[in-house]
């Protein structure tokens, strides 16, 4: 063996031997790394409570939320209004009890219906789309969307915005029950 082959040999075992001391040594130095505290967890106090549920009544009873007014325009209490407390949401859900519902969603403030039809026209069916607009029991706090779908034979259905009788008088009879439902909550609470 040449003399330049054997220094090759012990130059490579060399680096290999230096590489993993250098291995060895930053593996080492991780182990010793520890969590930042900013990423640690914080202490629960005792009086904070485990359960989710309680943690967001004892929320909303001290006022914490979010809100985008409060960012906006200064520190300002939040209020909380659930379905079962807005009258106009009831009034609606009572009214259109006997349609099966496809979408409901009280913090979107929607409803909509599925297709519907009597008994009579199989092949005429409508669908009613309920927005709530506002929480205060106004005839523009309720956009109310009716769809009609006329079947023929294998399936060839027209569907088409109605604008008819029926929006006004579902209109008016949510306002209606909205406003005896708030009257008698109303007179409960006293």
């Amino acid at each position: 063996m040449s003399r330049t082959f054997k220094n090759f040999l012990f130059f490579s075992s060399f680096l290999k031997f230096i590489t993993f001391l250098i291995m060895v040594t930053f593996l080492f130095s991780l182990t010793g790394c520890s969590i930042p505290n900013f990423a640690k967890p914080s202490k629960v106090t005792k009086n904070m409570p485990v359960n989710a549920k309680e943690r967001a009544r004892k929320n909303v009873d001290e006022g914490r939320g979010i809100s985008l007014k409060g960012a906006i325009g200064g520190r300002r209490s939040t209020t909380y209004q659930f379905s079962t407390s807005n009258p106009l949401w009831r009034a609606t859900l009572e009214l259109i009890d006997f349609i099966p519902l496809s979408t409901v969603d009280y913090s979107g403030g929607i409803i909509i219906t599925d297709w519907y039809s009597d008994s009579q026209s199989s092949s005429d069916s409508i669908k009613i789309t309920i927005r709530f607009l506002s929480n205060e029991i106004q005839s523009n706090s309720v956009k109310i969307i009716v769809h009609n779908k006329k079947c023929k034979t294998n399936e060839i259905c027209n569907i088409s915005e109605v604008d008819s009788k029926i929006k006004l008088e579902l209109q008016k009879s949510i306002l209606v029950n909205a406003a005896k439902l708030e009257k008698e909550f109303k007179k409960s609470k006293k």
